[in-house]
């Protein structure tokens, strides 16, 4: 039976004391334990960035790389051995700054993968400028007299890309997104949670200011409506709707055509390729 402590990390946490993502990393361990993943069976990926630290902070497998780029290398990582729960854990500049493009390719692909954005509307590790989610008008340590651009609709497009699994969560909720979390590792294909993670220290409201707005979806609320999981994606008002908001239609999985029709089994479990075999592939691009 696997229990909290076996994700336990001996890594210096050096998140600001009461962040938000504290939140994110007990639910992530919460939602770890309770599907009974024992650490050898997970690998979390990230890139750079405050929410890209939370690897460090759990024990178990993980790949932390290049700023924008963990969506590239979990699909390769998911590829290769399809038995490990791959999860991104990425900021909201990380993955739709930086990452945009390859967050929109794994739209159209659909990885089995859970993508889990702390959007937090800042680049928080480097002082608190604009991300790709900051509000329109909002004065930041860079942009003195308002952000001009419009923000980044991540839930949005993906749900207009029919993502099998869209939600947004709140940090301060850990609980349910936990629960979200669970789901989304359970969902077969692409799977983003947006998390609501206000900065306590660069931010423009405090937790208090989010919490008073949450609002859970109704238990009756309908998954399957694409048209009222854009509108609630898009909700920018008083109340903040958080659970799931869509589900898509469940279609063919990123590389499951070379898995059935190509390969004996994943990647991870074939043999090296002889070395004779590989000159030879080499030789045909060369043409000779």
């Amino acid at each position: 039976m696997v229990k909290t402590t076996d994700y336990e990390s001996r890594a210096e946490n050096q998140w600001c004391p009461g962040c938000p993502n504290f939140g994110i990393l007990t639910a992530l361990k919460q939602a770890l334990v309770t599907l009974d993943k024992a650490p050898h069976e997970v690998c979390l990926v990230s890139g750079i960035g405050q929410a890209a630290k939370l690897p460090h902070y759990l024990k178990c497998s993980f790949f932390n790389g290049l700023h924008g780029r963990a969506i590239p290398a979990a699909t390769g990582i998911k590829i290769a051995n399809p038995d490990l729960v791959t999860i991104v854990t990425t900021g909201d500049g990380d993955c739709y700054g930086e990452g945009g493009n390859h967050f929109l390719h794994a739209l159209r692909r659909n990885p089995d993968i859970t993508v889990i954005v702390h959007n937090n509307r800042l680049y928080a590790l480097t002082k608190g400028q604009a991300s790709p989610t900051t509000p329109v008008g909002t004065r930041t340590r860079l942009q003195f007299s308002g952000v001009e651009a419009y923000p980044i609709q991540g839930l949005a497009t993906a749900i207009v890309h029919n993502a099998p699994f869209v939600a947004r969560g709140f940090a301060g909720e850990i609980d349910g997104l936990a629960k979200l979390i669970g789901q989304a590792i359970e969902t077969r294909g692409f799977s983003l949670i947006e998390v609501i993670q206000p900065c306590i220290t660069w931010g423009s409201h405090p937790v208090s200011w989010y919490r008073d707005r949450i609002e859970l979806l109704p238990a009756d609320y309908d998954r399957h409506d694409r048209d009222t999981a854009l509108s609630l994606a898009l909700t920018q008002g008083e109340q903040i709707p958080i659970g799931v908001l869509y589900e898509g239609a469940l279609r063919p999985l990123f590389a499951q055509h070379y898995r059935t029709r190509v390969s004996e089994g994943p990647l991870a479990a074939l043999p090296p390729i002889e070395q004779s075999k590989i000159e030879a592939r080499l030789g045909r691009f060369k043409g000779e």
